[in-house]
């Protein structure tokens, strides 16, 4: 915080220097003024919080410098210090909003009472500032949230339109009763990389000065307002000379181009009465943009053809399932490599593609891979960093917005490669758990051992455990556990020393008789039997 003293004495300014707790009043800075014009200069450069001054000084009046702050500083607090006992310089002293008036010589108390007074004063004012400036950069911030959600309502329920005709009328000018419109929408699936790159992958950021850009243009003359609809589709709609939208769009294009480095496509659709048509004039504009060919480079804007239908050839990604399937399944990259290869032949030799066949790939891409990861993982409780999608979700395009077919290739192959290894490692890792648990049982063959015990001690579960034991060996578990167990009795049933019940024990059965059973099953004798033979 800053101070002035203004006074034609020397000694009264460092009397006031000397009094006053500057500090404690968290004022860093006092400067100094011999005449009221000085003090306006100052004042000027340096906008100080608090300013002292006389009434008599050479040149101006300590009155005229009052009402000089008043209307060019108005929030700067002001207190007077005179010789002169005067009414009428204590009248315009509150006239022009001073703080106090002291007389000559100068109270100490008086004087930091004073100063206290207008620092508390000044700083509630700021504080006031503050919370204006917050609250109007908060009602700034939500504002075009309030339109987003305004206008995508109206958007999809024209019957809205009656309840907030005359807000759009206030807010945007837009000309009450019907009258035509026309929509235009943004496409954002081919922004140009290098521009998303400068906002970091921050799309809400993006879009945002899309946005700006684009209603700096139509807003200028009440022309339209530019809105993102549900947090997607930048929407623009024109109601003033909307026979010249296209030419408009192009204008708009071209700041976009210096704001951002690359201009953007348009889709148009035809002109509509609002707000009925509203929604069929979007859906146009949506059209023209899903018929692009992403073949070949197009132009920037691009208006809705009633008769424009195009024909295109129907490529199924399924009939490369197989294909696709076993060059995962060998591990290798030069058979994936080879198959992706054909698949982007047959892509290569198609003259047209559009978005609705690219979302036709990605759709059959995500049902295919949800096939492989249960035929390849099954229900595997091992998380697995699976690769991303992007190679048919995000089609990589080259700098005219043009699908790349080189750098699909690229990716798809790295996808699937990625999926393949993941798949080496995952049947590597599910052997070596199986041939765990196999020495396990092997040596805990007398523990009570049962699927729950084993399958809570490997963190695995008891149908995962199960079905990888039965591929692995062509037996049941259960089996197993007990074939190693038998033969662990009948190796002790050799020995005259022990009884039957001790073996039983001893390979892991309580109840004798349920042993005798079980060996009786598996060895076609009894324990008592086999040992006899074997003598």
């Amino acid at each position: 915080m800053k101070a002035l003293i203004v006074d034609d004495e020397r000694h009264v300014r460092e009397a006031i220097r000397l009094l006053v707790d500057w500090k404690a009043y968290g004022i860093e800075s006092i400067l100094e003024a011999q005449d009221a014009q000085t003090a306006i200069d100052i004042i000027e450069k340096e906008r100080p919080q608090i300013i002292f001054t006389d009434m008599m000084m050479p040149g101006k009046l300590g009155t005229e410098l009052l009402a000089w702050i008043q209307q060019h500083a108005p929030r700067t607090k002001t207190i007077v210090i005179s010789g002169h006992d005067d009414f009428d310089f204590v009248r315009k002293t509150v006239m022009y909003g001073g703080i106090d008036y002291i007389l000559k010589p100068i109270d100490p108390i008086q004087l930091n009472e004073a100063v206290s007074k207008a620092v508390a004063s000044r700083k509630q004012e700021d504080e006031g500032s503050k919370q204006e400036q917050r609250k109007s950069i908060e009602i700034n911030q939500l504002k075009p949230v309030y339109w987003n959600k305004m206008l995508t309502h109206l958007l999809d329920d024209p019957s809205y339109y009656s309840s907030i005709a005359e807000t759009l009328h206030t807010e945007f000018g837009l000309p009450t009763g019907d009258l035509p419109c026309r929509v235009a929408v943004l496409a954002t699936d081919t922004i140009n990389p290098a521009i998303r790159s400068k906002f970091a992958g921050s799309e809400d950021l993006l879009y945002f000065s899309l946005l700006n850009i684009c209603n700096e243009f139509v807003r200028k003359h009440n022309q339209g307002v530019a809105f993102r609809h549900n947090h997607g589709d930048i929407v623009v709609i024109l109601w003033k000379q909307t026979e010249k939208g296209a030419a408009l769009l192009d204008t708009m294009n071209n700041g976009i181009q210096r704001a951002l480095g690359s201009r953007l496509e348009f889709g148009v659709g035809s002109e509509r009465m609002l707000p009925a048509g509203f929604k069929q004039s979007y859906n146009e504009a949506i059209l023209v943009l899903r018929q692009r060919n992403m073949r070949v480079v197009r132009p920037r804007i691009r208006c809705f053809d009633p008769n424009e239908n195009p024909r295109q050839s129907t490529v199924h990604l399924s009939e490369y399932e197989d294909r696709l399937r076993f060059a995962i399944r060998s591990g290798k990259a030069n058979p994936i490599k080879e198959a992706v290869q054909q698949w982007i032949n047959q892509v290569e030799a198609m003259k047209y593609i559009n978005i609705e066949q690219l979302e036709l790939w990605g759709h059959e891409y995500g049902v295919i891979k949800a096939r492989w990861l249960k035929e390849l993982f099954g229900d595997s409780p091992v998380t697995l960093s699976l690769p991303s999608e992007s190679a048919f979700f995000i089609v990589p395009l080259d700098q005219d917005g043009c699908l790349s077919l080189k750098q699909w290739g690229v990716e798809l192959e790295e996808g699937l490669l990625h999926l393949s290894q993941l798949w080496v490692e995952h049947k590597r890792q599910d052997e070596h758990i199986i041939f765990d648990i196999v020495k396990y049982v092997d040596s805990h063959y007398a523990d009570d051992l049962t699927l729950q015990n084993i399958a809570e001690r490997f963190f695995l579960s008891r149908e995962y455990i199960s079905r990888k034991f039965k591929q692995q060996f062509q037996e049941n578990l259960s089996d197993y556990i007990e074939r190693i167990r038998m033969d662990k009795a009948k190796l002790l049933l050799l020995n005259p020393q022990y009884r039957i019940v001790q073996i039983a024990d001893l390979v892991g059965y309580k109840d004798e008789k349920y042993f005798s059973k079980v060996f009786k099953k598996i060895e076609g004798v009894s324990p008592n039997e086999y040992r006899k033979h074997s003598k």
